[in-house]
């Protein structure tokens, strides 16, 4: 049997149509988007196109879309760019009062007393480009709750209620969990957040606390208008959804203010200096029409197999521990732990036989640490170290499941 591609949640293929879509803008519409010249009109339509066709998708705004690099960088935008437009810390070394950061790749803050009169709330169980820059903003003074989760992933929104306070000025809470697959209940926490903005502010929307949402597992699957959310800035990438690595975008609703934190020519309304690459942003679009579009087919066709796989493992493996809620998570998404065996060892065995998957997230899969995600569940570094997760995707079949079956069965047998 072929090999069987079974770590979408880590990335996906270019579907052909995106690839399709990109050819002309590698050598024939090559222009620089902010060039007054035909070729750089070309690129700067081009490149206005993908940006209308992503804020349809989502309802939003075309100047609401603000292309990064990808998901990593964007969640970076929306937790240091919320944090130090906060603090009103100007975007240029050359006015006064701006002390250079002795840390590159960090902006600098001021002082930790003024830090300390702001607070941000986030999950234990967020991806690590959320997380990192919170305990980031946290060494410089900033006050961040970080929230428990349930022992099957869902996050309380009344604990964000209880959470919220007059010097909030951020919740980011990820829209489906990467390793787990969990779905949080993203429109109930927009809602509580724009009714405590009203309470305390008379403003619904465009004042702290923002409400950040990293979409990028969701964006294949689930609705994603950030009006319906109740979102002011989401996160989605390209290479989860079948289009380019290297691209993604941050949604900022109008009136929301963050600083820039990359400066230079000011494009991308003055949030993400840098040429624009028109090449990967005219894919993205493509794959995001595409992965919206056949989301709800793709959806209705992955559940079954879900269920199956985790139905027919639990028969074969009795000892399995299904990791996050059993039906609100990803159609796509299989996390399981095996007590008594190691999750590298698992992944190692199974690419021996043709099998690709994962231990977790594979922005993570360089170190040995055990799941941050597993153990925010209340497990034990066991069964945080014995995780295994299999997400599928648009080739995935039965068949293909159940030669994992057999073979996974079969591993843990010789285990044994």
């Amino acid at each position: 049997m072929k090999r069987i591609y079974l770590d979408h949640a880590a990335t996906t293929p270019v579907d052909p149509r995106v690839e399709e879509a990109m050819r002309p803008f590698w050598a024939d519409v090559f222009g620089n988007a902010s060039g007054l010249y035909e070729e750089g009109r070309r690129a700067k339509e081009a490149l206005g196109q993908a940006r209308v066709t992503i804020a349809k998708l989502i309802g939003a705004k075309p100047d609401e879309i603000i292309f990064t690099s990808g998901g990593t960088e964007s969640d970076n935008l929306a937790v240091f760019g919320s944090a130090r437009a906060a603090m009103g810390t100007p975007p240029s070394s050359s006015k006064p009062g701006f002390e250079t950061s002795k840390k590159p790749g960090f902006f600098p803050l001021g002082g930790v007393e003024e830090a300390a009169r702001f607070h941000i709330i986030t999950t234990k169980f967020e991806h690590h480009a959320v997380l990192h820059p919170c305990e980031e903003l946290e060494k410089r003074g900033f006050n961040v709750t970080y929230l428990e989760v349930g022992g099957d992933g869902i996050v309380d929104p009344e604990n964000i209620k209880r959470s919220l306070r007059p010097e909030t000025v951020l919740v980011s809470v990820m829209y489906a969990n990467n390793e787990i697959g969990t779905i949080q209940p993203i429109a109930e926490i927009g809602k509580l957040i724009k009714k405590y903005r009203i309470s305390n502010f008379s403003l619904p929307t465009s004042h702290f606390p923002y409400f950040h949402t990293d979409a990028c597992q969701a964006a294949g699957y689930l609705d994603l208008n950030v009006n319906k959310l109740g979102v002011d800035l989401m996160t989605v990438n390209g290479s989860k959804i079948y289009g380019p690595k290297g691209v993604g975008f941050l949604y900022v609703r109008r009136g929301t203010k963050i600083s820039p934190q990359i400066l230079g020519g000011g494009q991308e309304m003055g949030l993400r200096a840098g040429t624009e690459t028109v090449t990967l942003a005219v894919g993205f679009a493509k794959a995001f029409e595409i992965a919206q579009s056949e989301r709800e087919s793709e959806s209705n066709r992955l559940t079954p197999l879900r269920d199956y796989f985790i139905e027919q493992l639990m028969k074969k493996i009795p000892k399995i521990v299904l990791n996050g809620h059993p039906i609100k998570r990803l159609p796509n998404n299989i996390n399981i732990s095996i007590p008594g065996t190691g999750g590298e060892e698992m992944v190692i065995r199974l690419d021996a036989r043709g099998i690709a998957c994962s231990t977790g997230s594979a922005c993570s899969s360089e170190f040995s640490e055990p799941s941050h995600v597993i153990l925010a569940l209340g497990q034990s570094r066991e069964i945080a170290n014995s995780s295994l997760r299999i997400t599928m995707g648009r080739n995935t079949t039965k068949e293909a499941l159940d030669y994992v079956l057999d073979n996974l069965s079969d591993i843990i047998k010789q285990h044994d």
